[in-house]
């Protein structure tokens, strides 16, 4: 049995009290999957419950819409902002747990990297920069990206109480924690990021004023949910419209960054690079070898891990405490169940994700090239 290679993958783990029965984790991929309202249905319903079943001890669903203003980035994402949505969101919290696994939601503003909105909104950012590169036709998307509206006072506490009340309603779906979007180029990381954020007010300038949004935002989940939820946070240097950003100050950024996030009462990060395993910054460490070092928090990999020999070393050195499956997830929900059987999981192609990235194309693959 490969689970008795694996001794790490395989073990017990906990986060801030959340007892999980193995390490792996399914890290947040956008469907567009939901109805025209928002709504997730039968389809996303039985997407993660197979995560589940197929042995994942964490799911962390995908990218959240918070309000009915400018926080959504297509019109079938998801939102948790209204009783509609959360009635949807109940009844694959009950399928996910049903199969004994735990799920989060991740709240997400899009910010400036708005493709269509279904409110009439204007796209919103820390200032009125064009976004870097065009909309992906993967997610329905053409061309480039519009000027956003830079944000007033009032726009940023709107949208920090929008992700306070998201957080709520996510609770009110069974969801037994959140984890703030704060990475790929969306709301939260555009104030972090220096290029989109030429503010000259306590928001903008400094590292420390730049991390202002996320920390306070965090404050306002942590009070809206109270104190048995987890809240944690997701961070990257790269963007979905910018690959290759990295954080000017290297190692001095992250230090910085994971121990301010940490003090805003983060009980873990995710760490998301397009190869997990990289050393960065000249370091020794890895992305998430810094946000352990620097946070003293529990660090979630995720970067191009499907690998189990990739993840068990990366456990076993230290640089993580989980390790969360994107793609491959995708290619194979039952990842965990086949590498603990001996098994190889099925390969990601990324036909599966064609003509769009939605659980209908990906399932019409499956059936279309006989892989069960």
């Amino acid at each position: 049995m490969s689970g008795e290679k694996y001794t790490r993958l395989f073990a017990p783990g906990n986060i801030a009290g959340m007892e999980l029965a193995n390490r792996f984790v399914v890290a947040p991929m956008a469907r567009i999957s939901a109805d025209a309202n928002g709504v997730p249905g039968t389809l996303m319903q039985n997407h993660y419950a197979e995560f589940a079943k197929g042995g994942f001890a964490l799911v962390i669903a995908e990218g959240t819409y918070t309000d009915t203003l400018s926080s959504q980035s297509f019109p079938t994402q998801p939102g948790i902002a209204t009783d509609a949505q959360v009635a949807g969101w109940r009844a694959v919290t009950d399928a996910v747990h049903a199969n004994g696994a735990k799920i989060l939601l991740q709240l997400m503003h899009v910010g400036a990297l708005m493709f269509t909105n279904s409110f009439g909104a204007p796209a919103i950012a820390p200032s009125a920069v064009q976004p870097k590169g065009e909309k992906s036709a993967r997610f329905g998307g053409d061309g480039e990206f519009g000027i956003p509206k830079e944000m007033t006072k009032t726009d940023i506490a709107v949208a920090i109480e929008g992700h306070a009340s998201a957080a709520a309603n996510a609770i009110s779906a069974g969801f037994d924690g959140v984890e703030l979007h704060g990475a790929n180029g969306y709301l939260c990381d555009e104030f972090l990021t220096d290029y989109t954020n030429q503010r000259s007010d306590d928001y903008g300038g400094s590292l420390e004023n730049r991390l202002r949004f996320q920390t306070e935002t965090l404050q306002a989940i942590r009070g809206a949910v109270g104190p048995a939820p987890l809240v944690g946070v997701r961070i990257s240097q790269s963007k979905s419209n910018d690959f290759i950003h990295q954080w000017a100050g290297g190692s001095e950024d992250a230090r910085i960054i994971f121990s301010t996030l940490a003090k805003a009462g983060a009980q873990y990060i995710h760490v998301a690079g397009r190869e997990g395993s990289d050393e960065v910054f000249g370091s020794g460490r890895t992305f998430a070898g810094l946000a352990h070092e620097h946070s003293g928090l529990p660090v979630i990999a995720c970067g191009n891990l499907h690998e189990a020999d990739i993840g068990e070393r990366m456990l076993a050195s230290g640089e993580a405490d989980f390790i969360a499956v994107a793609k491959g997830a995708i290619a194979d929900p039952a990842l965990p169940n086949k590498v603990a059987a001996g098994e190889t999981p099925r390969p990601f192609r990324p036909e599966m994700l064609m003509p769009l990235a939605t659980v209908e194309s990906t399932a019409l693959w499956m059936a279309e090239n006989a892989a069960g």
